[in-house]
């Protein structure tokens, strides 16, 4: 469904007023009180978070941020605000912020997000999450000795956050008190009922019911339980709706002249928009659907947002962490849910003050606390410590870095921490060097990685210089596309002086012609015609077993493919002939990590032979010169499966499938059953696959007598020691390749049969 038809569609509309109304009730004390600690008018607060839920709201993709005032601008607003003299002055520099985010999003700024590690991301959420239980704590038990929406550590009357929780003993408020601690333990129980949680009623609109209600009964209560203004919400009370309009301010455009406007007006839209990318990316990772906000889109919408706040007097706005996180907790679903927050806002402010300044902050402070325990879960802590300490290191020194001192600086610490680790791992790990078991020998094969930078160069010698006196080394760029020059002069160094001295043949691939390196194999990757000469069957054989078995290990060899058509285009060499059964999942070149020119491979259902199969076998040894026979069968044979199924049946493969020529398969393959053995015919699965198996163990052993029996010119060559015919089991479950005996003649031991087994 399109983004349009999603906001505009009934579905989810009731979620997504709750969802409002919640973000709503926290808000409203959040903008007092970031305009009291930015020291700037208390209706400039209200005015930002209007226009952030109504103006970027509208303006905005995202599905769940929501954007107001913002507690980490509290100290540059006020810093910002006595440096240009006044308030007034202060608004053009955020006209100035506003049009600068705008032309930052417009030129897709928003890739910047791209950047931040999902471990500083964690450290941001859960580090929001300690700072709301933190600053909160004081609140829920009535001590409001500070505004709401101071969320610094080191705060204006030279408290910080800890020393604030020490003075708790003596300025705690015995009714807003009660009242915030029934508020948790209503949230908390709330949480922990289903019925109560999947109910239509918001728990946080029940605690702000209970907040009023108390408030009100402890009026009678007498002074020490009676809740004064100074715990409640404070919003500002006009005499009538007009009153709205002359509460807005305008900037002074006389101060144009003034550097200051745009040095200040630079230093918001740079602090706002990473604050905003920052918890824009964070946002969508606790989204429950798990979408994407464009995030060059957001920065338009936030310039929209600061452009309208400089012209009628809000403050700066950005995405807020903890409102989209309550409206996400809430329910919220789609923009709707932070446009009517701002409806509300703006209702609130014009028609409803003398209710607002009923609330408790209290009330509020529980609500967010809950909030806090979401964001920082005991749970994210493990997760984070089990993925490493490259992951768990930055996520901590984030968090921590985060609550001492603002999110910029955490966010700043994390990434420098994160970064190091990712140079850390250049040094240690900055190239793939690996010992490659090829035909023509071993060759130690370094690969570059895709940047080579200076970081690269110490490591590159290192390996270079370790590398043992006449060996052949493959220095392979085919995955680079930038080079830095340091490292190009030695790798020069090495291929034109230190590598002939030291009897090491030097081989390059992938180089470009801006590099001045000429790619150089010496080696071949397929086999020629003295290679196929001078191997014997059983070299051969371990060719094959060391195949699979990197293919078994994931390690299978780095092939240059274009190279080997070329080396195979003049004649071909090939090792080894494979019988193998035309099944999908048993191809012969993967399975022994083979290359171009390798091996014959004669695929024929079930490994039945035929007179053309055993011509194509001659010629692939007596002519063409391979050196060893595999009969490749496989577990979950269909072809056995059929020939077992109409040997119960008593049909013919034609009666059976109307396929008139699959008689002349299956038959070959019914002389391998057991009629004695009663797993063929089991109900039991496993029994009768392990039956079916069995007998497809038998066929590969009887495919490799008949070898033998059947053409005197294969017997001749077995007997002359000039060929090996060997019968494997590939099992498609495990990957497990089994080769049988030699020559056909497999020994029991008991029931149990003697194999080499590559695993």
């Amino acid at each position: 469904m399109p983004y349009r038809s999603r906001v505009f569609h009934p579905s989810g509309l009731y979620e997504d007023v709750i969802a409002g109304l919640v973000v709503f009730l926290v808000a409203l004390p959040l903008c007092l009180g970031i305009a009291l600690a930015s020291n700037a008018p208390l209706f400039s607060g209200v005015l930002a978070g209007i226009l952030g839920g109504i103006i970027v709201g509208a303006v905005s993709r995202s599905h769940t941020s929501v954007s107001g005032t913002s507690a980490s601008l509290t100290a540059i607003i006020a810093a910002q605000i006595a440096s240009l003299g006044s308030f007034e002055a202060f608004l053009l520099a955020l006209v100035v912020a506003g049009l600068m985010q705008i032309v930052l999003g417009v030129l897709k700024g928003g890739f910047i997000a791209d950047f931040i590690p999902t471990c500083v991301i964690h450290g941001l959420m859960a580090a929001i999450g300690v700072i709301l239980i933190l600053k909160q704590i004081p609140h829920l038990l009535g001590h409001d000795t500070d505004p709401e929406g101071e969320m610094s550590f080191r705060q204006p009357d030279h408290e910080t956050t800890f020393s604030e929780l020490l003075d708790l003993v003596g300025g705690m408020h015995q009714g807003a008190m009660v009242i915030g601690l029934i508020c948790l333990a209503v949230l908390l129980i709330w949480d922990r009922i289903p019925r109560l949680k999947s109910s239509l009623i918001p728990a946080p609109l029940v605690v702000v019911s209970i907040g009023i209600g108390l408030n009100l009964l402890f009026r009678n209560w007498g002074t020490g339980w009676m809740v004064g203004n100074s715990h409640l919400v404070q919003m500002p009370i006009l005499e009538n709706a007009g009153d709205f309009f002359t509460l807005l301010k305008h900037p002074d455009f006389s101060v144009w002249q003034n550097p200051a406007i745009y040095t200040a007006g630079m230093t918001i839209a740079l602090v706002a928009s990473l604050e905003t990318l920052l918890n824009l990316e964070a946002v969508d990772k606790i989204d429950p659907l798990k979408r994407t906000s464009p995030p060059s889109r957001e920065l338009i919408a936030q310039g929209v947002g600061n452009l309208t706040c400089g012209l009628i007097g809000g403050l700066p706005i950005s995405s807020v962490i903890i409102r989209s996180s309550i409206n996400i907790n809430a329910g919220g679903r789609t923009k709707r849910a932070t446009i009517f927050h701002g409806v509300l806002l703006l209702l609130s402010a014009v028609c409803f003050p003398v209710l607002m300044n009923l609330i408790p902050l209290a009330s509020l402070a529980a609500i967010l606390i809950v909030t806090g325990i979401k964001l920082a879960p005991l749970q994210l802590f493990q997760r984070m410590w089990r993925q490493g300490l490259s992951q768990f290191l930055p996520f901590v020194c984030t968090l921590t870095a985060i609550v001492l001192t603002d999110l910029l600086v955490g966010i700043l610490i994390g990434l420098g921490i994160s970064i190091f680790f990712i140079l850390d791992s250049y040094v240690r790990r900055p190239l793939l060097s690996r010992v490659e078991k090829r035909l023509g020998g071993q060759v130690i094969r370094i690969t570059l990685p895709n940047l080579v930078s200076f970081l690269h160069r110490a490591a590159l010698m290192k390996t270079l210089e370790e590398i043992p006196r006449g060996s052949h080394v493959l220095i392979d760029a085919s995955l680079t596309y930038d080079i830095d020059p340091d490292v190009l002069e030695l790798i020069h160094e090495f291929d034109r002086d230190i590598g002939p001295a030291r009897n090491i043949n030097v081989n390059l691939t992938g180089f470009d012609a801006k590099s001045a390196l000429v790619d150089r194999v010496t080696f071949s990757d397929s086999p020629t015609q003295d290679f196929q000469r001078a191997a014997t069957p059983q070299q051969v054989l371990q060719i094959l077993q060391d195949g699979h078995e990197r293919f078994r290990s994931g390690e299978r060899l780095l092939r240059d493919l274009k190279r080997e058509v070329g080396e195979t285009a003049a004649g071909q060499y090939p090792l080894a002939v494979v019988l193998s059964c035309i099944d999908s999942r048993t191809p012969a070149e993967l399975i022994f990590d083979l290359g171009v020119g390798d091996i014959f491979n004669i695929r024929m259902a079930g490994n039945v032979i035929s007179n053309k199969v055993l011509g194509s076998m001659e010629y692939g040894c007596a002519v063409a010169g391979a050196k060893l026979i595999l009969v490749m069968g496989h577990t979950r044979c269909g072809a056995v499966t059929s020939a077992v199924d109409l040997f119960h049946q008593h049909k013919t493969a034609l009666e059976a499938t109307g396929c008139e020529h699959l008689d002349t398969i299956t038959q070959e393959i019914i002389t391998s059953i057991d009629p004695s053995d009663p797993r063929s015919n089991s109900p039991i699965p496993a029994v009768r696959e392990a039956c079916l198996n069995e007998v497809v163990r038998r066929n590969v052993q009887s495919v490799v007598r008949s070898l033998t029996e059947r053409t005197p010119t294969l017997r001749q060559l077995v007997e002359s020691g000039r060929i090996l015919i060997v019968g494997g089991v590939y099992d498609v479950h495990s990957g497990v390749m089994t080769f049988l005996e030699q020559h056909g003649e497999p020994t029991f031991a008991g029931d149990t049969l003697t194999s080499t087994v590559v695993e």
